[in-house]
């Protein structure tokens, strides 16, 4: 095997385990929205703004996970796409020798 395609099969490996966590990150995440909004509305010693402030609270951290997973995938498909390229290390040494 060469350099290149064991670097590739890293890359896929680290990018299973970074999407198998982000998927179960997000899952506990609405697991725990669901059943902080059903205490809240439950309650009625918590005032309007500190659900509002809650609400925000939760569509900004959504927004910021759905950035991270949108530059995580960019990255990885950048750096695929250099790995991915059809020039072996015989290639690269035959041109690198002329």
């Amino acid at each position: 095997m060469d350099q290149i395609q064991i670097t590739r099969q890293i890359m896929e490996f680290n990018k299973a385990i970074v999407d198998n966590t982000f998927k179960s990150m997000a899952l506990l995440q609405d697991q725990t929205e669901k059943l902080v909004f059903r205490f809240m509305e439950k309650v009625p010693w918590i005032p309007n703004e500190g659900k509002k402030a809650m609400n925000k609270w939760v569509n900004f951290y959504k927004k910021g996970i759905e950035d991270f997973k949108s530059c995580t995938d960019e990255n990885y498909n950048k750096a695929m796409d250099y790995f991915s390229r059809d020039q072996t290390q015989e290639e690269y040494k035959d041109k690198k020798k002329s």
